[in-house]
């Protein structure tokens, strides 16, 4: 389906200027955008790149000078990339899936479905199930017993829902997507040497090996509104109380959020992040990738940590993290320029010591 340059604009809350009849029916990088695509050329460097393509319009920045760089027309948006959320969902062309319930998917008795619900081939919708109107669940998914998913969701290729979870509306689940598996959770019959560590900080004492016993999860999870999560991530059920995602929050491909973890709303969570059981993470937090998070503690609102950050102690609002482990952003970065000296300290040193070797006696 095709728009029309004054169509995108009105859609955006943008600007248009020039030939705002030309028709288009997808997006491009400048270099590599057709007559019918509109390039996306939000900054200088990128506009550098629309010679190389064939593009009739392109989304740009405000002030640019479109007749510079041959166009027909432009549109232009107060912020560029927020306008691209808005772009793609235009033109977003789906999975290609084919509406209803396949003949092959399963829909166990009992299970209910809202109006306009669709279920791919080799699906199991399991007996108490409760799916909102207009869901689409794709191809190879599992949705567990009892479990309860809004309407507007989609459910991409062999996602996994447990039993008792529940979902809010709008939830997005990229593929391989695991919610409601059961917590690593396991005990031994006496005190082990993983506590006795835990209390010394170190001296496991004279502990002897013993075997684990597993604690079922019989909390679930409850995910709230508008949540997105990426592709192979986990979340586990809680043992007794469910395990909590805020609504709005999004999470990144390769995420695993432990048992019984709390996770505020309209956080970010970036890939390979881990939180441990049992810690809660405020509102508006940011984890940057490979962050890693302890069990048992804290993370305030507005929170956010840099790449491969580990979070061992609890974290006021407000804070910007970095390192291992977690200190001040600023403070981390000290000590990265403190390591870079290093060598050349030591050089100092190495002359200050033959030096002082050297100095004439007064014998």
């Amino acid at each position: 389906m095709g728009y029309t340059i004054k169509q995108i604009a009105e859609a955006l809350g943008g600007e248009a200027m020039g030939d705002t009849s030309i028709e288009i029916d997808g997006l491009a990088e400048p270099g590599d955008a057709t007559a019918r695509q509109l390039a996306l050329a939000s900054k200088p460097d990128y506009a550098a790149r629309l010679s190389a393509g064939a593009a009739r319009a392109a989304l740009l920045w405000s002030g640019a000078d479109w007749r510079e760089y041959g166009l027909e027309a432009a549109i232009f948006a107060p912020r560029p990339r927020f306008a691209m959320s808005l772009l793609t969902a235009m033109f977003d062309p789906g999975q290609g899936w084919a509406e209803g319930i396949h003949p092959s998917a399963i829909v166990e008795e009992g299970a209910q479905l809202g109006k306009g619900v669709s279920i791919g081939p080799l699906s199991l919708v399991a007996s108490g199930a409760r799916i909102g109107e207009g869901t689409v669940i794709g191809p190879q998914c599992h949705i567990g017993h009892d479990a309860e998913i809004g309407p507007g969701g989609l459910l991409r290729e062999g996602v996994r829902i447990g039993a008792r979870v529940r979902i809010g509306a709008r939830f997005i689940a990229q593929p391989g997507a695991a919610i409601g598996g059961d917590g690593f959770s396991f005990v031994t019959p006496e005190v082990s040497g993983v506590e006795k560590v835990r209390e010394t900080l170190g001296d496991r004492g004279e502990t002897e090996a013993q075997g684990w016993v597993r604690i079922h999860s019989l909390g679930a999870v409850e995910i709230g509104d508008d949540v997105e999560v990426g592709a192979n991530t986990t979340i586990d059920s809680g043992t007794i109380r469910p395990t909590r995602i805020g609504s709005g929050t999004k999470l990144d491909n390769l995420v695993m959020i432990g048992h019984n973890v709390e996770i505020g709303r309209d956080c970010l969570l970036c890939g390979h992040v881990g939180i441990a059981g049992s810690t809660r993470v405020g509102n508006n937090v940011v984890l940057g990738g490979k962050t890693g998070v302890s069990d048992n503690i804290f993370i305030g609102d507005n929170v956010i940590t840099g790449g491969g950050t580990i979070v061992l102690a609890n974290i006021p609002a407000g804070r910007v993290m970095l390192g291992y482990p977690a200190m001040k952003m600023e403070a981390t970065m000290d000590l990265f320029k403190g390591f870079r000296r290093l060598k050349r300290l030591f050089g100092d040193v190495a002359e200050l010591k033959k030096t002082v070797s050297n100095l004439p006696t007064n014998d």
